[in-house]
């Protein structure tokens, strides 16, 4: 088996796949990934700041019945395994996209998973800010938006950024999922070729590529992380 794979005639055609198709289906990688973190957080984020301060006894304090809507959304989204949830909104994608395959259409079920669980990192990220600070705040006479806005959201940026970064590699591995039905991207190309065709070292190189683009976006939000953050500036 491994003479057949590493033979000169499966090294050249798996070299022709990789070479024609590979660098389109990163780039497809890299626009999913991207657009669909960056609607998660759009949607995510105010969820996430509702969640953190519209308890009874949070800096904007909502109505119970509200709440409880707010949270059995989230952790019935959050609940839903992500094959299962990419089949359930067809008609969601196609209603949106005008279909319920290719590239863009794979963006619609991937924000779908993914707004709960960046919601629920943004809450986590506000409920670690120092009750002293928002007190001090309340004291100065700020109004809960202004609480939210000029102290919570900025006190908790590294926090923020580091649970974004853990958004964009958890919806990067969903990408590679949402080939399975046609989503574009690296992921269908090591399912059409590695799974389908047996071209193991087509899915091998795919697979590669993917474990880089975590090893760089970690870096990055890392990064980002340790800069934003101002205990660890001198």
């Amino acid at each position: 088996m491994f003479n057949d794979l590493f033979s000169q005639e499966t090294l050249a055609e798996a070299w022709k796949i990789i070479s024609s198709e590979m660098l389109f289906a990163l780039w497809e990688t890299l626009y999913i990934t991207i657009l669909a973190t960056l609607f998660s957080i759009i949607i995510g984020l105010p969820i996430g700041v509702i969640l953190a301060t519209g308890d009874k006894d949070g800096v904007l304090p909502l109505p119970k019945p509200l709440m409880v809507v707010i949270n059995f959304i989230v952790n019935i989204l959050r609940s839903v395994p992500f094959l299962i949830l990419m089949i359930m909104v067809f008609p969601l994608t196609r209603l949106i996209v005008g279909t319920t395959v290719g590239t863009t259409a794979s963006i619609v079920p991937l924000v779908i998973a993914a707004f709960p669980f960046v919601a629920r990192l943004v809450e986590g990220s506000l409920r670690e800010i120092n009750p002293n600070i928002i007190e001090a705040a309340q004291s100065m006479g700020a109004s809960p938006f202004q609480i939210i806005v000029k102290v919570m959201i900025p006190e908790s940026v590294p926090s923020l950024v580091s649970n974004f970064t853990i958004a964009i590699t958890t919806i990067l591995s969903y990408t590679a999922m949402s080939g399975i039905i046609g989503g574009g991207g690296l992921g269908k190309i090591a399912i059409n070729y590695g799974y389908y065709r047996y071209k193991y070292l087509v899915m091998f190189a795919a697979v590669v590529l993917l474990i880089v683009l975590v090893q760089v976006f970690q870096s990055v939000g890392t990064h980002l992380a340790i800069k934003t953050d101002k205990r660890l500036k001198r």
